[in-house]
């Protein structure tokens, strides 16, 4: 039998916003256990909750670039269940009337195009976590995450592969990082995805019993875990045992996942309204502004880029994979930079100064006009390429003044002829077996000779007026 893999995700995404959705502690990641968190956010008794406006915000934006439909009246609901993590013993969320509905996000595989449909978007708050400490073997509960804001993002069970799965968290991902809702950190927890899984015997409409995964927040790990669970559930069919509707999670270190409880229905969460959050009636008007600010996102620069200047799909796509290396794109392009030659310096210097110092995008101190003043002195002559390069090196940690530190350290291109002249005639007397060799037909002494020169002009000369003079000189 040929057996089909029905897959939906829940995605639990956390804004960015500085303080909590209902209070004002801090939502910075980190710091020490318990430190984050006040009455509010713990739920101690005689405390009200009240609403972050830029969680409300940063939802609609989220709705709106997934296609969605924003509910004008929406409001909270109390989840209510019990877990250490969890002191107030009910999470606020929403269940009846969320946010955000009936959206779609157009995904490509090496299979094709398709169109994942949302079911719904909603606004809630996290929980904290439990900590194991190995050692005195105790797990201590860190309330720090209590309250932080987080949107979740329910599709319908649209996905038949893992390809497909990985294609759309990648579109989801870098949509909301293009809108600034979300840093989408996944290692930090800021992006994290329950897969609910299912077979079928191809062809058939009915679903299968399913079960959810829990908290996968790599990309790797989710694909790994989508294989094992399909493996799994056709095994235990085709051996005639019945596969059970669960919670599981992934253990990365035996590449598996195991029983953790029996899912639960909505109903065993006992939801209610939500006493002390009122509901959220949104103007037009109030709409209309954030449909108005929405910026441009990487799939529409993707293709202006090509469009307006002319660069290829793989320089569009490696330019617009973060919004900050974008902006930094643009940035040149308005300072005077040709396109491509912008492009070919983030792709190659920067990514790789990126790559090498493991820093985000965002964290860079090199600015916009300190490499574009460095691309014109090249383009002027006054610097060859290889110089160039060491000197973007020695500036990017401190966004150095290039000219100062091309003056200081004596770079500045040698475009003296008659200085390259002497030289090139200096390498070809001391080198005659080299100068035999290329007359003789061995092109490879040729390249030795020139390196010779560079040397000699400690890496100074204009590498095309070498090249000549050489062979000016060579062929005498």
């Amino acid at each position: 039998m040929t057996w089909e893999t029905v897959i939906g995700l829940e995605t639990h995404v956390e804004l960015a916003t500085r303080t909590k959705i209902f209070c004002s502690c801090t939502t910075e990641f980190g710091g020490e256990s318990n430190t984050h968190c006040c009455p509010v956010c713990t739920g101690m008794p005689g405390t009200l909750p009240v609403l972050n406006k830029k969680v409300l915000e940063f939802a609609v934006k989220a709705g709106l670039a997934l296609n969605c439909s924003i509910t004008r009246y929406s409001k909270f609901d109390r989840k209510n269940y019990f877990y250490p993590d969890l002191p107030k013993a009910y999470q606020i969320s929403q269940l009846y009337l969320p946010i955000a509905r009936d959206g779609a996000v157009p995904i490509h595989t090496a299979a094709g195009d398709k169109t994942i449909r949302i079911h719904e978007l909603h606004m809630e708050e996290d929980a904290g976590k439990l900590v194991h400490d190995p050692w005195i073997d105790q797990t201590r509960a860190d309330y720090n995450r209590c309250g932080v804001p987080l949107i979740e993002i329910v599709t319908e069970p649209d996905f038949r592969t893992a390809d497909e799965v990985i294609a759309y968290l990648e579109k989801l991902k870098e949509t909301l990082a293009y809108l600034g809702v979300s840093d989408c950190k996944m290692q930090e927890g800021s992006l994290r995805c329950d897969v609910n899984l299912s077979v079928r015997s191809l062809g058939s409409e009915a679903l299968g019993t399913r079960t959810e995964m829990k908290n996968l927040n790599s990309f790797k790990a989710i694909a790994r875990a989508i294989s094992y669970e399909a493996k799994r559930q056709i095994e235990l069919i085709e051996e005639g045992k019945r596969v059970v509707q669960e919670t599981r999670r992934w253990d990365e270190n035996k590449d598996a996942t195991y029983a953790m409880r029996s899912k639960e229905n909505a109903q065993d969460y006992r939801y209610f309204p939500e006493p002390d959050v009122p509901p959220i009636e949104l103007a037009e008007a109030y709409l209309e502004d954030l449909r108005a600010a929405q910026p441009e996102l990487a799939e529409a620069k993707r293709a202006r880029y090509q469009a307006e200047y002319g660069l290829p799909e793989y320089d569009s796509r490696m330019i617009t994979s973060d919004s900050i290396l974008a902006q930094f794109f643009e940035d040149l392009v308005k300072l005077g930079v040709p396109p491509k030659q912008g492009a070919n310096w983030i792709m190659g210097e920067v990514l790789g100064a990126l790559s090498t110092h493991a820093m985000e995008p965002r964290a860079m101190k090199l600015t916009a006009p300190t490499l574009a003043r460095l691309i014109s002195l090249v383009g002027e002559g006054k610097l060859n390429r290889n110089t160039a390069v060491k000197v973007f090196e020695a500036v990017f940690d401190s966004d150095g003044d290039v000219d100062a530190y091309v003056k200081e350290h004596g770079l500045e291109q040698v475009n003296d002829d008659r200085l390259v002249r002497e030289i090139c005639d200096k390498v070809l007397r001391a080198n005659p077996q080299s100068v035999a060799d290329y007359r003789g037909g061995k092109d490879k002494a040729f390249g030795f000779l020139v390196g010779q020169v560079m040397r000699e002009l400690k890496g100074r000369a204009n590498p095309q007026s070498v090249n000549a003079i050489l062979q000016e000189l060579l062929a005498q």
